[in-house]
């Protein structure tokens, strides 16, 4: 492993050099043992940014219309899905940041350098288009919470993308990088506008610690489709390409891990209370009323919330909500720009400005412009599209959590940094747990009448199937290990060599015909809700 120390994978060159954080800075030549807790702090100061943007990014415009459903509709009971998604969370994000750190090469360059231009273009592709349609959603957050505060929709629209885009048109890190974490702060609005409404503490612990679904609930299939929307909300394909791309643009490197952890941790503290926050609101503005049940928006929300504690507070969860909005717009549009500069082979740095990294920029401005546009054409079907970005996310989220956890298993790709067992157990429950809400989404999209006893049939085939498929693969990983066991030994130094020295991965039969199996079912899927959302855009 001593031949891959002094060679580096990385791509661009402006991701080799002293650690610019918003908080503060880390020399390149910096090698020295941080002792003793000042230290230390400094040393978590200068790291904090990746975890928190992804993390806080993902609580933006369609999350707050999600658990403001779960609250509006169902008061506290579907709080505990929070605390399961925590592992999930985290587990998902520190693959990402392991690989940025270890390789410094993005998501989808390493995707296509090891699996091959099919799966390389259908990841950018995907990505794409999921965050196009995101931003959209992004944009739809903006206009209802200017509305509400009786700002012009016109002005208010071109404003945000006038902010988001300057933010990263700075040409400099360290600026971009401080303004995400002061948009990042103010997410914690959430929290005195909780203390004002005062929602029942006593049923949000509750709501915590006792899973449980409503009594004697109708709809039992709505019901769960938005525990699946749930799901999909907190665990987005464009976080893994974003905190991977960013940590890497940051110039975090392997013996930084701990501290890039420590940050994705406050990240993840962040979202799951500002999204029990928002359920909360919403179990406490409508109990006991008559919207009780009968969510609409996050207009709707805020109404709510004004009726229930005062103008005040809802006027702030407005506030709460276009700073959501722009600090999502933040992270999916950086995450297109950084996938594109990785398979293009383009520079893509925000330590670089525009007139160096011209693409770049263009991709990031392009995508926030269209998507501006859009949300100002007189009678464009914004409903139909933020439904289509959730039911696409929903179908290809699979593949990318699949990706993840075989390049995690590459030991060319990382060495002594691949996965350890557990997290292979663990990751791969997620993956067929993934696969099954993919496929139930996909089914209620064609076919809305779709019944809670059909969908428990299909998760009953989808996990009888993963279970087989988990035994199987597990039992061969087991065998290769005991053959060819991991060294460990000296990996704080270790990088991953350039793309052009790693010889092609070996496919194994079993993992032909997964692969297969899963570009079959993601083509299918695909092409069967785009024709769907297609004909009722049509027919509307």
């Amino acid at each position: 492993m001593t031949s891959a120390v002094n060679r580096s994978a990385v791509l661009d060159s402006a991701h080799t050099g002293d650690i610019k954080g918003a908080l503060g800075t880390i020399r390149f030549d910096d090698d020295g043992p941080r002792r003793g807790l000042p230290a230390k702090l400094k040393t978590l100061l200068a790291i904090v940014g990746p975890g928190l943007i992804v993390m806080v990014g993902d609580n933006d415009a369609g999350a707050f219309a999600t658990y403001g459903q779960a609250g509006q509709d169902y008061g506290t009971h579907l709080l505990w899905t929070l605390l399961l998604l925590v592992p999930v969370l985290y587990v998902n994000q520190e693959m990402v940041l392991r690989l940025g750190a270890v390789t410094g090469v993005g998501h989808a360059r390493l995707i296509l350098e090891r699996f091959g231009k099919f799966w390389g273009a259908f990841s950018v592709l995907d990505l794409f288009l999921l965050n196009a349609l995101t931003l959209v959603t992004e944009f739809i957050g903006v206009t209802m919470a200017a509305g509400y505060l009786g700002l012009p929709k016109l002005l208010s629209v071109v404003l945000a993308a006038g902010v988001i885009i300057a933010a990263a048109f700075t040409g400099s890190f360290r600026r971009f990088e401080r303004t995400a974490v002061l948009f990042c702060l103010g997410s914690l609005l959430l929290i005195p506008i909780s203390v004002a409404a005062h929602p029942p503490i006593g049923r949000l612990v509750h709501g915590f610690a006792v899973p449980s679904l409503p009594a004697g609930s109708t709809g039992m299939a709505a019901l769960m489709l938005l525990v699946i929307g749930i799901v999909g909300t907190t665990v987005a394909p464009w976080q893994l390409f974003f905190q991977q791309s960013y940590v890497i643009d940051k110039r975090i490197t392997p013996r930084f891990l701990r501290y890039e952890k420590a940050d994705l941790w406050l990240g993840i503290v962040i979202v799951v209370v500002g999204a029990a926050a928002i359920t909360g609101l919403g179990a406490a503005a409508f109990a006991g009323t008559k919207d009780f049940g009968h969510f609409t928006d996050s207009t709707g929300m805020a109404k709510g919330l004004a009726a229930y504690a005062g103008k005040t507070v809802g006027a702030l969860f407005a506030v709460a909500l276009l700073d959501a909005s722009i600090i999502g717009a933040f992270a999916v549009s950086l995450s297109s720009a950084y996938a594109l500069g990785d398979v293009l082979g383009i520079k893509h740095s925000l330590h670089r400005g525009v007139k160096q990294a011209k693409g770049f920029y263009a991709v990031y401005a392009g995508l926030i412009g269209v998507a501006a546009t859009i949300v100002l054409i007189p009678g464009s079907p914004l409903g139909l599209l933020t439904e289509g970005v959730q039911t696409l996310a929903g179908v290809l989220l699979p593949s990318a959590t699949v990706f993840l956890l075989l390049l995690c298993n590459d030991r060319q790709v990382l060495g002594p940094w691949v996965n350890g067992r557990a997290t292979n157990v663990f990751t791969s429950v997620v993956v067929g747990l993934l696969v099954t809400l993919s496929v139930v989404l996909t089914v209620a999209v064609l076919y809305p009448g779709v019944t809670a006893g059909q969908i428990l049939k299909i998760v009953a085939v989808c996990a009888g199937a993963g279970g087989a498929a988990g035994g199987y693969g597990l039992l061969r990983r087991r065998a290769r290990t005991a053959a060819s066991p991991v060294d460990r030994t000296g990996r704080e130094h270790w990088r991953m060599p350039p793309l052009t020295e790693l010889a092609r991965p070996v496919m194994t039969t079993g993992g032909k015909i997964g692969m297969g199996a899963l570009r079959t079912y993601l083509a299918v899927a695909m092409v069967l809700v785009i024709v769907k959302i297609a004909q009722a855009v049509l027919a509307g």
